[in-house]
């Protein structure tokens, strides 16, 4: 990693900007399809993160894409909605009208900037680019003040016509610029030598800010982000587990957590609430899809857990032997607690709120008395079966069941099978207009199940991802089922926790159904150019 140059040697503390790109850039991870009440959960939990920027999506690949901008500018109040545009007037303008509710907006202008991508994806010549992407800054600084501009693949890109088109972008107007590693080919010495450039030869000291966007094909996006912190820049975009294009974006968790833990080299912070990490990460995972490994840095499940006989005695005798973070300042202070089935109402409220929940319905992402109640009768339920619950079951419970209105609710199932049997599965499902009962049979228990709802509802989505993890610990753990399905154009998720499979996954499937039934979901459009 290079090394903090004299103009950044001084002893004051810089401000990082954080730029969550989760929504946008991270939902281009394959496989991954938000809905728009996912999206818009995600969208507050980032808030409460208090991340500086949110790049809320793409408004002009679909009129879901659209609406959903739009809502996230309605109702998340905190940090700056951002937008992406290409350098078409037709993005830009549709990025500026979803944009209008904000309170505070960005409009993020790109184009390519390597050779390859001008010459076979843009068909332009570098003249031709510099030109657009002049016009496309000046048209978005009439919609706001606060203009983003970046430049594709800039780390396989001439640097000269770098330098060229990056100051031609300031000089439009562009109140920031993002230097994208958008392939992750970069190796830090080298993005940090760029940054410094940028800063030398384009900046000079201009109310303009620097941004890094690292990918980690190489596994660097994260050294890659902190050398250009190193270096100059003002401003981080990542996502929530490092999710996104390929091998992902740099993780949100982990530039945060090694800013804060090395101050001393870096002499710079963010203004993140590093308290609500583990709990935006896990709420990630679970509308995503996409387990966090158990050794993944800050959030990972053994990222603060000794098994060495020496580590633990080194960390019984002093946690700072073998910690350089605390648990707790991350938020997991809480995985010790335990509930049983002999908890009552005000126990339960009590360790909700001790998690972070609004359990007195003060805000509109809180539960009320009636939510609260119904989650208390899955707690029950859940205790009978399991014994002692822990903050993580609780965490689980919550995340299951944060989700659109019910048009079908499971009243009961049962599954007859055997060795010498097909599977078969019936089901009892509570509706507004009355009980329905299906049946049906299966090539094993949890085709049967959703062969039997599918009956029951008369919708049969077509199975795409089906994913069981285990979301808490011992013999009788919740099970988390994710599914992803498709629905003639519509592309569907759900997801479920419980500590039968089999349960967890009827519940999962009826969240399909559901969401298909309020027209909640949109399909996920893909861009002809692909984005920083």
């Amino acid at each position: 990693m290079t090394q903090p140059d004299a103009q950044n040697t001084d002893t004051q503390t810089r401000r990082i900007h954080i730029f969550d790109t989760t929504l946008r850039d991270g939902e281009q991870s394959p496989g991954v399809a938000l809905n728009h009440n996912q999206k818009i959960e995600i969208a507050h939990a980032l808030a409460r993160l208090n991340v500086d920027i949110i790049e809320a999506g793409f408004p002009i690949t679909s009129d879901g894409d659209f609406e959903c901008v739009s809502r996230i500018a309605r109702e998340v109040r905190g940090p700056t909605i951002c937008a992406l545009a290409r350098t078409a007037r037709a993005d830009i303008e549709r990025a500026a009208q979803a944009l209008e509710a904000a309170d505070k907006s960005r409009i993020h202008v790109f184009t390519s900037a390597s050779a390859v991508q001008i010459q076979y994806m843009l068909r332009k010549t570098p003249e031709q680019v510099i030109e657009s992407s002049v016009k496309a800054v000046q048209l978005a600084r009439q919609f706001t003040d606060d203009v983003e501009f970046s430049g594709q693949d800039v780390m396989r890109a001439d640097f000269d016509f770098v330098i060229q088109l990056y100051r031609a972008a300031i000089e439009a107007g562009a109140t920031v610029i993002n230097i994208p590693d958008t392939v992750g080919y970069g190796t830090p010495g080298e993005y940090g030598a760029l940054i410094a450039r940028v800063r030398d030869e384009i900046v000079m000291g201009r109310a303009v800010e620097i941004s890094t966007h690292c990918h980690d094909d190489l596994g660097m996006a994260t050294a890659n982000s902190l050398a250009a912190v190193e270096n100059g820049a003002a401003q981080i975009e990542c996502t929530l587990n490092g999710i996104g294009e390929r091998a992902g974006n740099t993780a949100l968790e982990e530039v945060v957590m090694a800013i804060h833990t090395r101050r001393d080299h870096y002499r710079a912070e963010t203004g993140i609430r590093t308290r609500e990490l583990n709990r935006v990460s896990k709420l990630v995972s679970r509308l995503t899809g996409m387990p966090v490994p158990p050794n993944k840095a800050v959030v990972g499940d053994n990222a603060f857990a000794h098994e060495s006989g020496i580590h633990q005695d080194g960390v019984l005798k002093h946690k700072e032997t073998y910690e350089i973070m605390n648990a707790e300042l991350v938020g997991r202070e809480a995985a010790v607690m335990v509930m049983g089935k002999h908890s009552g109402r005000a126990a339960f409220r009590k360790a909700l709120s001790d998690l972070g929940y609004d359990t007195d319905g003060h805000s509109d992402r809180g539960f009320n008395d009636e939510a609260l109640n119904a989650l208390f009768v899955r707690f029950k339920e859940l205790a009978d079966r399991k014994g002692q619950i822990y903050a993580d079951d609780l965490h689980a419970l919550v995340g299951s069941s944060v989700e659109a209105s019910e048009t079908f609710k499971l009243e009961r199932f049962q599954i007859a099978m055997g060795t010498d049997m097909q599977p078969l599965a019936y089901i009892r499902l509570q509706t507004p207009d009355g009980v329905r009962e299906a049946t049906a049979t299966g090539d094993g228990s949890v085709e049967a199940i959703f062969h039997a709802i599918n009956n029951a509802t008369g919708i049969a989505p077509a199975l795409e991802v089906y994913r069981v993890q285990a979301v808490t610990k011992g013999a009788e753990a919740l099970g988390e089922v994710s599914v992803n399905a498709r629905y003639g154009e519509m592309s569907v998720s759900g997801n479920d926790v419980a500590s039968d499979v089999v349960e967890a996954s009827a519940r999962a499937w009826l969240r399909v159904i559901n969401h298909i039934v309020a027209g909640q979901t949109k399909e996920k459009s893909a861009v002809t150019a692909e984005t920083p």
